[in-house]
């Protein structure tokens, strides 16, 4: 498998060398909301130390992060009034990543209503609303 590239976007984040809209934080993990949103919501958790995918992730890293993934998107329940949550996660350019560091997808959900295309931007005065309504439910 190819090694841990430092320089990948979320590594960029943890370093604070790009901004993000912060949902949640803790001493091995941070969450921070998608700006190419597939929902109304939709947030990324990803551990604060390297590694590329599940298949080179410590149990201590998976497990970090899906203690954040249960606790935001418990958060993402009431916060939007979801109906259910898609828990998206994806291994090297063959099973559909895009950024190699560890990460969840969270999508918030609704009956009956479908993902967004991928890959569009979203709106950032939205997208930061979304932040502050996890943030307000997590509070």
């Amino acid at each position: 498998m190819p090694t841990y590239d430092d320089q990948n976007i979320f590594a960029k984040i943890l370093r604070g060398e790009i901004p993000c809209f912060k949902v949640y934080e803790d001493a091995e993990t941070l969450c921070f909301m998608d700006i190419n949103p597939r929902t109304d919501g939709h947030c990324l958790v990803i551990p604060k130390t390297p590694c590329r995918n599940m298949l080179d992730a410590s149990p201590a890293q998976l497990a970090a992060c899906m203690r954040t993934v249960n606790k935001v998107s418990t958060a993402c329940m009431q916060a939007f009034g979801a109906d259910g949550i898609s828990l998206m996660q994806f291994n090297e350019a063959a099973g559909g990543q895009e950024v190699f560091h560890l990460h969840f997808h969270i999508h918030p959900r609704h009956d009956g209503v479908p993902l967004r295309a991928p890959g569009q931007p979203g709106d950032m005065g939205a997208i930061k609303g979304h932040a502050e309504a996890i943030n307000a439910a997590l509070s």
